[in-house]
This record gives C-alpha cells, sequence and structure tokens, in this order.
C-alpha cells in the first residue's frame, strides 16, 4: 500500500517542484493581481500570467509539447500572424482624425520611438547580437504586438522575456511615465489649454489609410504586415459600408486572437527559459526603452512648445509611446492636475495613434536590417 502512495506521490508534479518552479508561479500570480485587482491591461495579462503557471506546472508542461494544444495555438505567433490580425483590430477601433487634424503630433510619435534605438546601442554593449538587440529595443515602442511579431522573426528564443516585459510595461504606463512627464516640464507648460481641433472629413478620413499603406508599401515593405492591416481596418472603419467587418474585427476576432496570442506567448515563460540572465537584462532594457521613449516624447514636445510659442502642451509628446489609448489618457490625467480646464485626451490621441504607425515602422526597419 505504501509503495502505491509513494508511486502515486511520484506520479504528481509535487515531486518534480522545483524552486524555479515556485518562482515563476509566483510571477504569474503577481500578473494576475496587476491585471485583475489593479486592472492594469487586463485583456493581455489574465491571458498571458494563465499561459505562464500552465507552463510552470511540473509535468503539466507535457501536454504542451509538440502534440499539445499550445504547441498548435503557438504556430500562430511563430508565423507572425496573430499580431497583424491584433492590428487590423487596433485599425478598426482607432479614430485617426486627432493625427489627420493636426499632422505635427507625426512628429511625437516619432521622436518618442527614440528610446527604440537607444535601447538596440545598448544591449549590443551588454553582449546580444544585433538581431536580439533590435528585439529587445522594440520594447521602448510600448507596443505588445509589434514587440511579439518583431521578437518571433529575430530573436524566438527571447521571446517569452520580450512579450511580458512589453506587456507588463504597457500595464504600468500609469506608473511609469508621469514621474518622467513631472521631472521634464514645468507646471506652466503642464497647464497650456491647446485649441480645439478641426474637424475632419469623412473624404480624408477614408483617404489617409490608402496613402499610409501606398508609402509605407513602397517605402519599407517589411513594414507592411503591421501597417497594411492597421490601415484596412481603418477602412472597414471609415469607409461605413462594411460595418459587420468592422465589428468583428473590433470585437470577435480581436477578443479570439488576444487569448491565443496571450495564452501561448505566457506559456513560452517557463522556468529554464525565463529564469536567466538575459531575462534580467531584457527586463532593465525594456524599462529603460520605454522611459527614453516617454522622455524624448515630452523632450520634443518642449521643443514644439517653444517653436510655436506656447501653443503646444509638451505632456502629449509622451503618448507617442504607442501604448493606446492609455499613454492619451495619461496625458489627459496629468494636464488636468496641473490645470482641471486643462483637456489634452484628443490631443494627446494625435501622437498616440503617431506611435502605432512609428512602431510598425521601427519594426520594419530594424526586420530589413537584422533579418
Amino acid at each position: 500500500m505504501w509503495q502505491a502512495i509513494h508511486g502515486f506521490l511520484q506520479s504528481t508534479g509535487f515531486a518534480s517542484l522545483t524552486w524555479g518552479h515556485i518562482l515563476m508561479i509566483c510571477v504569474a500570480l503577481v500578473l494576475m493581481y496587476l491585471a485583475i485587482v489593479r486592472k492594469f491591461e487586463p485583456l493581455l495579462l489574465v491571458p498571458i500570467s494563465f499561459g505562464i503557471l500552465l507552463a510552470n506546472l511540473p509535468l503539466a508542461g507535457h501536454s504542451n509539447s509538440e502534440s499539445g494544444l499550445l504547441h498548435w495555438l503557438y504556430q500562430g505567433v511563430k508565423l507572425g500572424i496573430y499580431p497583424p490580425l491584433i492590428f487590423l483590430g487596433i485599425g478598426a477601433s482607432t479614430d485617426f482624425g486627432p493625427l489627420i487634424a493636426n499632422p505635427k503630433t507625426f512628429l511625437l510619435g516619432a521622436a518618442a520611438q527614440l528610446g527604440i534605438f537607444i535601447t538596440l546601442i545598448g544591449s549590443l554593449l551588454l553582449g546580444f547580437t544585433p538581431a536580439q538587440a533590435g528585439a529587445i529595443g522594440i520594447i521602448g515602442g510600448a507596443d505588445g504586438p509589434t514587440a511579439i511579431f518583431l521578437a518571433s522573426k529575430l530573436a524566438p528564443e527571447l521571446l517569452g522575456s520580450i512579450a511580458v516585459a512589453a506587456y507588463s510595461y504597457m500595464a504600468l504606463v500609469p506608473l511609469i511615465q508621469p514621474p518622467i512627464m513631472r521631472l521634464l516640464t514645468t507646471k506652466k507648460e503642464r497647464s497650456i489649454v491647446m485649441e480645439q481641433l478641426r474637424p475632419v472629413s469623412k473624404k480624408e478620413k477614408i483617404l489617409f489609410p490608402i496613402i499610409v499603406t501606398i508609402f509605407v508599401g513602397l517605402l519599407l515593405p517589411d513594414a507592411v504586415p503591421l501597417v497594411g492591416m492597421l490601415m484596412l481596418g481603418n477602412i472597414f472603419r471609415e469607409s461605413g459600408v462594411v460595418d459587420r467587418l468592422s465589428k468583428t474585427a473590433q470585437n470577435e476576432l480581436m477578443n479570439i486572437v488576444v487569448i491565443f496570442l496571450g495564452l501561448t506567448v505566457g506559456a513560452t515563460s517557463t522556468a529554464e527559459t525565463f529564469l536567466t540572465k538575459e531575462t534580467l537584462s531584457i527586463l532593465a532594457l525594456g524599462l529603460a526603452a520605454f522611459s527614453v521613449g516617454t522622455a524624448g516624447g515630452v523632450l520634443f514636445g518642449k521643443l514644439m512648445c517653444w517653436a510655436t510659442k506656447g501653443k503646444v502642451n509638451p505632456l502629449i509628446g509622451s503618448a507617442g509611446v504607442s501604448a493606446v489609448p492609455m499613454a492619451a489618457r495619461v496625458s489627459q490625467i496629468e494636464g488636468m492636475k496641473a490645470n482641471p480646464e486643462n483637456h489634452l485626451l484628443m490631443h494627446a490621441m494625435g501622437p498616440n495613434v503617431a506611435g502605432v504607425i512609428g512602431s510598425a515602422i521601427a519594426a520594419g526597419i530594424l526586420l530589413s536590417r537584422l533579418s
């Protein structure tokens, strides 16, 4: 009888549990806490954290082998299918009107990509290969699907660490950005009330995604999978003739892909691959990338404020990091703290959506040069 009990216990996961498994389970629980209790990016962090949990239950990982469900779902990440589909949904959910009404905010979106290239250099100095450095640097764009897309192409061995870093920092936007924004601006600058944006016609909204797709497709073909799907989703939204497709892209399709993407990316974060010196370096570099990107946007916002003689509130530059729409909301909140009559949300949406386009273009540049 005791032999039977001993044999049963040996067949359970408890017998194979290591400190690495326990630590990763704790990481999963912390991410669940941030998602469920603190409500930081719950749509993404809940499936990612649960994927980490599943991957680090001893012996249960056998179900993730080449015959398991998660293996087959992961092919959508490996083959670069899920990120473009998410961009389709983002495009269908996004109003590019603020960007079209104030095209100067394209520059703020571009400036916020500074963190990507600064971190790329830092990664090279720490001994990462050029391809790995490019994949790590894209974390600075604060765009999870773009980070996953590029990492799956350039450094699949680092995908789990990069994805967790990218989505964690996206979720922590309300905590990371405000101190940087306040440090780099004065209360007078944060109090600036910007003029109301001009109305944007339907014709402009339809032409914009078409023109962007043609321009980016000819200039940087490697960015087309992301930018093209983003603009297709926006055409669905703005054309007014395919409401069913627009709603499907925004809701059912987007939700399904987010579940598959989050779960399978989380499942790549096993104790063996995640608890390494490389991962700690990636987490530190990712935070640096995000911080430098935020600072770059704010500093360029200050430059625009000076050039326009006080017509641009520098806070909107922080929204260029691409975490839509959370970064724009942070700009709004910080602006209202300085001036309760200050409403920056629509102004901040310009650099915010410019950052989405900018991070996709940066990914295309890195892919074309480093693959």
